[in-house]
């Protein structure tokens, strides 16, 4: 089998084209997989997850096929594998909702054991999960790591929901999620909707690292007013991160 083909049928994977930025004097590294990489702690941080979100909605008779965890549990072990953390941080809603732990798989709920396994692991309560995790830790076969609010990782502030901006007050050194925000953009006359990052530079915003999340416009105030300037968007492709100027979205 010559070369062309044999990569034709067997494709690499490609390495993610991942963005750094300064946010308070701390190096983040976005990544495409819309995880936050903090080479200068070792930690990787993931926000809105929503594991068990398809199991929701089947309990409601919206059939939505099984498999949301399945495919967010593959995006988090390849970050694991690659970057091989030694902090894990999930950043609120982890869980879809109170009940969403109970419907896991075994082998889902043994696949987070396997990947916890040597690591410092941390769940930040979300407006979703509070009474999930909540429960679950007075479980005896309780979930791996630990349960925390709002911590401090070096300069930066790890919270689940952004704080509002108050006059004077750039937030600096937050990072958040909760908002899903995305943005539309366009190329060779067709428009497509991704997950993005945005950041002032003082704040970063992540993106929903779950498989069934959706997203909200970046344009739309409840994002958009968090930042007293323009902020900077940063997309994500299928294996490069885009660097997209405010004035740029349509």
């Amino acid at each position: 089998m010559n070369a062309a083909l044999r990569q034709t049928l067997s494709p690499a994977r490609k390495p993610c084209g991942s963005l750094r930025v300064q946010i308070a004097g701390e190096t983040c590294v976005l990544r495409c997989s819309g995880a936050l990489w903090l080479p200068a702690h070792r930690a990787l941080i993931a926000a809105d997850l929503h594991l068990e979100k398809g199991s929701a909605f089947a309990a409601r008779g919206q059939m939505l096929p099984p498999y949301d965890s399945r495919a967010t549990l593959d995006r988090l072990e390849t970050e694991i594998a690659d970057l091989d953390p030694g902090l894990v941080v999930l950043l609120g809603d982890s869980f879809h909702d109170a009940r969403a732990i109970g419907r896991m798989a075994d082998e889902d709920r043994a696949r987070l054991d396997r990947l916890a396994g040597g690591r410092n692991w941390l769940w930040l309560e979300g407006n979703h999960d509070h009474k999930a995790l909540a429960d679950d830790a007075r479980t005896e076969a309780s979930l791996p790591g630990r349960v925390v609010g709002d911590m401090a990782l070096g300069a930066l502030r790890l919270t689940h929901e952004p704080e509002p901006r108050t006059p004077g007050d750039d937030r600096q050194g937050e990072v958040a999620g909760h908002l899903h925000p995305a943005a539309r953009v366009v190329a060779y006359g067709r428009g497509v909707r991704r997950p993005c990052f945005v950041t002032d530079g003082s704040r970063l915003i992540l993106p929903a690292f779950g498989a069934f999340t959706g997203g909200l416009n970046v344009r739309d105030p409840v994002i958009a007013g968090l930042f007293a300037t323009e902020p900077l968007t940063a997309v994500l492709g299928r294996d490069k991160v885009h660097a997209i100027a405010w004035d740029r979205l349509p």
